[in-house]
């Protein structure tokens, strides 16, 4: 199938078809990876690593653990 570059602001636009996007679940938000190779574009959708809280706190060790931060005096209705 071919399709049209179009200019978008100063960089360019390239347009899916429906049909292409519908194929691989792509929606509009979706986060895709693009490089070149051997002369040809190659644009894939992303794979969004998922987080979760427990795998996030196993991570945390005395190196990577950070004190408080003084965010100075308090300049409102602030209580502590």
């Amino acid at each position: 199938m071919n399709t049209k570059i179009m200019k978008w602001g100063n960089s360019l636009a390239l347009r899916i078809p429906k049909s292409f996007a519908q194929a691989i679940n792509l929606e509009e938000g979706n986060d895709v990876r693009i490089k070149i190779e051997k002369d040809n574009l190659i644009v894939k959708k992303a794979k969004n690593k998922k987080y979760d809280l427990k795998s996030l706190l196993a991570g945390i060790n005395k190196n990577n653990l950070h004190g408080e931060t003084d965010t100075g005096n308090s300049v409102g209705k602030e209580v502590w």
